[in-house]
């Protein structure tokens, strides 16, 4: 693994983190009706696709239990389709999903 890898996973955790800790103790209800929470998460996500696409494709080939492709293009839903993003959609990507890529990196960073 080259250090701007590295440097990458260990950004794309940090901005994981933080979706976390803005949804932490949060319904999905408390959620939907925090439009600053809404896009914080949002602006975490871009970020975390932004990173996800800076990382060699040889890299993301040899790690495919990440779903490298996926943060991507939640990325451009997020960036690009805000005001029709299903923000119901979001908030279980952040609860679900980014727990287990966060646990996915990790271990590639081990």
């Amino acid at each position: 693994m080259q250090h701007k890898e590295r440097i990458a996973l260990e950004k794309i955790i940090s901005e994981i983190d933080l979706a976390l800790k803005f949804v932490e103790n949060m319904t999905s209800e408390d959620f939907l009706s925090d439009e600053r929470t809404k896009r914080a998460v949002g602006m975490t996500a871009i970020n975390i696709g932004e990173l996800t696409k800076h990382l060699t494709m040889e890299f993301r080939e040899e790690y495919p239990q990440v779903e490298w492709k996926n943060a991507a293009r939640f990325r451009d839903i997020v960036a690009h389709k805000y005001k029709t993003l299903n923000m119901l959609d979001v908030y279980e990507t952040i609860t679900k999903d980014f727990p287990e890529m966060k646990l996915q990196i990790e271990k590639i960073l081990e």
